[in-house]
């Protein structure tokens, strides 16, 4: 009883300090105030009401009473400080961070943004983990067995952590990414296995992350933005080669894809301001990139509405026969847009883009395609099935027929055009019949390249040995078709982007077609051009002219001509853009 009497006086003491006329104010206001003045008025208001509000000692008993009031100024309120860190407590005082990165290809550009923001921060890379002080995982959420693979290595780095001398810093365990943002609260307090956590989102955040954890705390930020995307920080590229880069130019999806968990993790669309993407796209080029790859969850949508000029009210147009479960938005610079500007910067530079969506591809970008020598003719145009009930299911937006259709279109438009595809097998209530249209579907429209999965939810209706026979029978029906497309590539010349030494020989060379599938060829000194007597050796990054002898499921074989640019060989080679047609079949189990 004597509690609650101290608590009513507590509340009574506040209520006397509270200005009534804020509140009546709030009730009554019928005046129109424009939006501006009304923000300033407000944070006035609320200055005062903290300078002349209680203070501590008013609800201390027997506190003296101090008449002078302090003065609140914009200098007092910062949200950008951390008052419980030292100033300098951000910096890396040249730790080491090792980053594993898992999943596709948005979690390498996540782990270069990171390692951009650490940089800046004074840390030091290293791809050692036994000599690391911080070990970050980009992780990815997509399938249990990628989640099972993290879980799994984070055992390992517990044990290596514990085995830690002593006398050394005492390492620090984060997971960035996706499996974050999804099982956050799992992550931190099952087994105790890590100290930091960050969602796609916090990135900018992991600086203030790892000193907390450093002062023996775990840190979380799993927060997803509406606005976010690391338009002013420039990744720091590590591809090895330095030929080829992936630049992200949105992020997000709103699809809601019925099997898919990337809008939860990953949160809603948003794109990249034009300007940004450019400027990367230029520092790239100068620094001798060859190939550039425009990277977003739904890489086609992209809607830049960062100034006023790109702005109107103009919906945005859809593949016919297609549809969105959220409303069309208006106005912004589109992806034809994007594409077109990125393609201007540097004839020699070869340009694709992934992931997209086959309800974006309005004639327009596929107008441009077939117009631009350095945009590659390789298409990714996800099916995912070939059954109209199970598409409705998945909550695709467009039925057999639809996605048959725009098929047709590319291929009229962009002759030669080389596709590839992803498919899920199983999925809930996937029948017989569903599984055979998927199958004549893949015979119908004969893919390059094939993506193929089996539906991994946790609990489903189709047994795993049912979901495996179909796979299996989705990857026969691939190889079929790869004999027969890349048959007919036997005896033709493919313009070819050297990646470098062949894994499985020290005397052959490996690249990328047009079709941005593998070609092997014999390592060999070639012609600067196909009339030159001089030659010289074939580096990674060189454009080389090669002549497909031999082919199977996964690559072409052949024997290089001469050396050439990515210019000189549209003209001198008119046709090379139709012979980019490869089938290859990437498996990805349960």
């Amino acid at each position: 009883m004597r509690n609650t009497n101290r608590l009513r006086s507590i509340f009574l003491t506040f209520e006397q300090w509270l200005p009534r006329w804020s509140l009546q104010h709030r009730l009554c206001c019928s005046k129109p105030v424009s939006v501006h003045s009304n923000e300033e008025s407000r944070a006035e208001k609320f200055k005062t009401q903290i300078a002349t509000g209680p203070r501590f000692h008013d609800f201390v008993k027997g506190a003296s009473i101090n008449k002078q009031q302090p003065v609140i100024t914009d200098d007092l309120i910062d949200t950008d400080k951390h008052a419980y860190l030292p100033e300098d407590s951000e910096s890396g005082n040249s730790r080491t961070v090792c980053f594993e990165t898992y999943g596709c290809q948005m979690n390498v550009n996540d782990t270069e943004i990171a390692w951009s923001i650490l940089q800046t921060k004074g840390y030091q890379r290293t791809s050692d983990v036994a000599e690391a002080d911080v070990v970050l995982l980009v992780t990815c959420s997509i399938r249990e067995k990628a989640e099972q693979t993290i879980w799994n290595r984070l055992r390992q780095l517990t044990a290596m952590k514990k085995r830690r001398l002593k006398t050394r810093v005492p390492m620090k365990i984060g997971v960035l990414g996706c499996m974050a943002e999804r099982l956050k609260s799992e992550l931190l307090e099952r087994e105790k296995l890590l100290d930091v956590l960050a969602g796609p989102d916090a990135y900018r955040d992991l600086p203030r992350l790892l000193s907390v954890a450093h002062g023996g705390q775990q840190a979380s930020n799993v927060l997803l933005s509406l606005e976010e995307t690391y338009a002013d920080v420039m990744p720091v590229h590590h591809s090895p080669q330095g030929y080829s880069a992936f630049v992200s130019i949105m992020r997000g999806c709103d699809n809601m894809c019925s099997y898919c968990i990337v809008p939860f993790t990953r949160g809603r669309e948003r794109s990249r301001p034009v300007s940004s993407i450019l400027e990367e796209v230029h520092i790239l080029s100068e620094q001798g990139v060859k190939e550039v790859t425009l990277l977003g969850q739904n890489v086609n949508s992209y809607r830049d509405t960062s100034e006023e000029q790109f702005c109107s009210s103009e919906p945005g147009q859809l593949s016919r026969g297609f549809r969105t479960v959220y409303r069309g938005r208006p106005g912004g610079l589109r992806f034809a847009d994007l594409l077109d500007r990125v393609s201007l910067i540097d004839p020699d530079m070869r340009i694709r883009f992934t992931s997209p969506h086959p309800k974006d591809f309005p004639d327009e970008v596929l107008q441009l395609i077939k117009e631009r020598a350095n945009i590659c003719k390789q298409i990714h145009l996800p099916a995912q099935s070939g059954s109209s009930t199970v598409l409705q299911a998945m909550r695709r937006g467009y039925s057999r027929e639809a996605y048959l259709e725009l098929v047709d279109n590319i291929k009229r438009i962009i002759p030669g055009v080389s596709l590839s595809s992803d498919f899920i097998s199983g999925f809930c209530g996937e029948t017989e019949e569903d599984h055979l249209q998927t199958l004549s579907l893949i015979r119908e429209v004969r893919y390059n390249v094939g993506f193929l999965f089996a539906y991994s939810m946790r609990k489903d209706d189709v047994p795993a040995e049912v979901k495996q026979r179909r796979l299996e029978e989705l990857i026969c029906m691939f190889r079929e078709e790869a004999t027969k497309v890349n048959s007919a590539l036997i005896g033709r010349t493919q313009l070819v982007l050297v990646e470098g030494e062949s894994k499985r020989s020290a005397q052959d060379l490996c690249g990328r077609n047009d079709g941005n599938v593998k070609v092997i060829f014999p390592r060999q000194e070639v012609a600067g051009q196909p009339t030159d007597t001089h030659t010289s050796p074939i580096n990674p990054g060189d454009y080389v002219l090669v002549k497909i002898e031999s082919a199977n499921s996964q690559s072409l074989r052949g024997h290089a001509l001469s050396h050439t640019s990515l210019s000189d060989s549209a003209t001198r080679l008119p046709d090379h853009r139709h012979d980019g047609q490869l089938a290859s079949v990437a498996r990805y189990g349960v």
